[in-house]
């Protein structure tokens, strides 16, 4: 098996319209699709589904699920996305730091979905990753 990259990730949320408003509004992701109950979103090379559902699955223990999702951002642009996080007070959990050779910040959606921005690629993380 040959992947090349990151393809998406689909979210479950509880309101979509709350979601766009994060995700499109605050972090500037461009909206490719606008269904009832699903929005595909565009973020550089990457994209992501956002699906709302009004009824959760049960988890499925302390460890199962998704912990964070992770973009890749420039190390030019990567202070003045985390002053747009501040002023819309977005919640950051972590950060920023750096880990590794790169800046990172984790933040919360509205959902609670725990998302990360990073400076380093995969190669340049794994050369100090021992």
């Amino acid at each position: 098996m040959k992947v090349s990259g990151f393809s998406h990730i689909t979210l479950q949320v509880r309101d979509l319209q709350a979601s766009l408003e994060f995700y499109q509004g605050i972090l500037g992701m461009n909206v490719r699709h606008r269904g009832r109950i699903d929005a595909y979103l565009e973020w550089g090379s990457a994209w992501i589904c956002l699906l709302e559902r009004t009824v959760t699955k049960e988890p499925l223990g302390e460890y199962a699920g998704m912990d964070h999702v992770a973009f890749y951002i420039a190390e030019d642009d990567f202070n003045e996305a985390v002053g747009i996080l501040q002023k819309h007070h977005v919640e950051i959990v972590r950060g920023p730091v750096q880990r590794g050779t790169g800046w990172s910040v984790n933040f919360l959606d509205p959902d609670r979905i725990q998302l990360e921005l990073h400076t380093s690629t995969l190669d340049e993380r794994m050369q100090v990753w021992r």
